[in-house]
């Protein structure tokens, strides 16, 4: 793969909230510390996300020592969430996955649902080694995630995406591209290889951190909701759908599950294992 290496590292401490960008971060074998080990749900148990609330493209947690979070968003005062005591635990659907995790403070829940407009609670996850296992299908036995979609770690090229956002150019939508990197949420993004090299990936090296990867990444309704805005158009879905159709699925990006733990930084070599 030439001199491909790491360009950049997304951590989300709340599903469906912004990414902080470090230089460097630990790999747990349910992903990246503090990505997505927070989540919102509804008053119907189920977990909200993007799909429901494009709003919470503007929401942003900062991490804090210890595994707490600081909340802010537009119009609202920020607010520090203290990681939960885990005196019990409330069930949550999961898109079809029962999961258990621990009611954070009232604070919380009044906060993000003066931010929606809608009731929701906040939780997290504080045992992210047995609550929730990884797809069967797609899995070896013990490996676990955090609330991430369904694997521990999502790996993007920027080769795919100007590849894509080429294609976007020829297209009848071509007014909504270029599109950024965080229209997909990735947690690791990898410079240098050739465009969808990563299909052909089976397990790759970050530095001194072998992942497995399990299978490509399904595409949402997400990415079609602009970061920074949170308006919605049509692509990449669009494009995607004539281009990168495999199955049922319009794929762009790689799941990824840790074989190590260790520490993954900004240009580290990337390194093609099978």
């Amino acid at each position: 793969m030439g001199n491909a290496e790491l360009h950049s590292i997304h951590v989300h401490p709340v599903k469906a909230f912004r990414a902080l960008s470090p230089r460097e971060a630990v790999v747990e074998p349910w992903g990246l510390a503090g990505d997505r080990r927070w989540v919102l749900i509804d008053d119907g148990g189920k977990v909200v996300t993007q799909r429901q609330q494009p709003r919470l493209a503007l929401a942003a947690a900062e991490l804090l020592p210890g595994g707490g979070i600081r909340l802010s968003a537009p119009g609202r005062d920020p607010l520090t969430v203290r990681v939960p005591q885990p005196v019990g635990t409330t069930p949550l659907d999961l898109f079809g996955n029962m999961v258990e995790a621990v009611l954070a403070d009232a604070d919380a829940h009044a906060w993000c649902s003066d931010y929606l407009g809608t009731e929701v609670r906040l939780l997290h996850m504080d045992d992210p080694a047995t609550r929730r296992p990884v797809d069967p299908d797609y899995a070896r036995p013990g490996e676990t995630v955090s609330f991430a979609d369904g694997y521990p770690l999502l790996v993007t090229t920027l080769a795919s995406l100007d590849a894509l956002n080429s294609l976007i150019a020829q297209g009848d939508r071509a007014d909504e591209g270029p599109l950024p990197m965080n229209r997909f949420r990735p947690n690791v993004v990898v410079a240098g290889t050739t465009a969808w090299a990563e299909d052909g990936w089976r397990r790759i090296a970050i530095g001194e951190v072998g992942f497995r990867v399990p299978k490509m990444c399904g595409r949402c309704v997400v990415t079609t909701t602009d970061q920074d805005t949170a308006q919605r158009g049509k692509e990449p879905l669009r494009t995607l759908g004539r281009h990168r159709r495999f199955g049922s699925q319009l794929v762009f990006g790689q799941n990824l599950v840790p074989e190590s733990r260790g520490t993954v930084r900004i240009g580290d070599p990337v390194r093609v294992l099978e």
